[in-house]
């Protein structure tokens, strides 16, 4: 008798426990992203129904971008959107996080910006820079820097949160600065005469904008996420079929508010990738054409700058697999 008991209670367990597990496993998946083109991209997956078709249940959370990486790190979110030297950053300060999913990368919309006047990055000698310090901004300045054979000291940084850029360059505190979509364009249009003197499109590959999951979601529920990134590049075919181009960008524009003439610009300045090009950067090389080789040098930027205190592990923050299907 005592057994038989024993073995009821083990049943009622493991029943409850399976309760519990589907339970778990019937939450949807909460993906945190903000005003981007390559993450606004993702509207279109959402107003199509699209992931209910592909039988994965998702919700959506908009922020601002900095709040979303600190909803993430206190693990709010399954994933986020964030640039690969950003997952690095909130990696290190303790929200780990695995880019599985490439977006783009930027060419164009991340901007070096100066005042009328000055036309050249070698002109920003002795000048004062606003930039958000420590985020990509400032190493899209430094390597415009580099690129113009001076050194970051030959500048004066002034830490400027990225959506304040537009009103600083405009109060004349600053003779430069950098930002990207859409401040660097309220920046060029709220002061006449500025100039985008060096733009992402200079260096295709520095900045990679990612989808982030952490460590547990994604090993948790990886046939989940699979779908996500099936979705994901029906929107990619989407915006990039010409008969349905200007409905992709209708959406995307409704979602900020902007007029969707002014949108395609933004578009543009950002590289969309397709599976098999994202195939191409997810190979392990040195140097701008690679996650891992861009990865690095964003690691290598924020111990240099004492973002944080020693080198992450670049090989556990991608996991290529869900695009690769390798």
């Amino acid at each position: 008798m005592k057994n038989v008991l024993k073995n009821i209670s083990r049943t009622l367990a493991a029943i409850l426990l399976l309760g519990i597990v589907n339970s778990v496993s019937a939450e949807p998946l909460k993906i945190g992203y903000s005003d981007w083109p390559g993450w606004v991209a993702w509207e279109v997956g959402i107003e199509k129904g699209w992931f209910k078709e592909a039988g994965v249940d998702v919700k959506f959370e908009w922020f601002d971008y900095v709040a979303s990486m600190d909803a993430f790190a206190a693990g709010k979110l399954d994933a986020v959107s964030m640039t690969n030297g950003d997952t690095l950053v909130t990696g290190a300060t303790g929200g780990k996080g695995v880019m599985m999913l490439m977006n783009d990368y930027s060419n164009g919309n991340d901007m070096v910006i100066a005042k009328p006047g000055i036309t050249s990055v070698k002109q920003l000698k002795g000048k004062k820079v606003g930039v958000e310090i420590g985020f990509v901004g400032h190493l899209l300045l430094l390597n415009a820097l580099e690129k113009a054979g001076l050194k970051e000291t030959d500048v004066e940084l002034v830490n400027v949160p990225t959506n304040e850029t537009p009103q600083v360059l405009a109060s004349g505190d600053v003779d430069a600065v950098v930002a990207w979509q859409p401040n660097s364009g309220m920046a060029l249009d709220l002061v006449p005469g500025s100039t985008a003197i060096y733009t992402s499109a200079d260096e295709p590959g520095l900045i990679y904008d990612t989808l982030v999951a952490s460590p547990q979601s994604l090993a948790t529920r990886k046939e989940d996420w699979k779908k996500v990134v099936g979705v994901w590049y029906r929107i990619v075919d989407y915006i990039k079929n010409p008969k349905t181009y200007d409905d992709a960008i209708e959406i995307m524009s409704s979602r900020v508010g902007l007029k969707a003439g002014e949108y395609k610009g933004f578009v543009k300045g950002t590289k969309i990738l397709t599976r098999e090009e994202a195939k191409t950067f997810f190979k392990k090389a040195d140097g701008f054409k690679s996650l891992y080789g861009s990865t690095k040098i964003s690691d290598d930027f924020n111990v240099a700058n004492k973002v944080y205190d020693k080198p992450e592990d670049i090989s556990s923050y991608i996991d290529a697999s869900l695009t690769t299907g390798i």
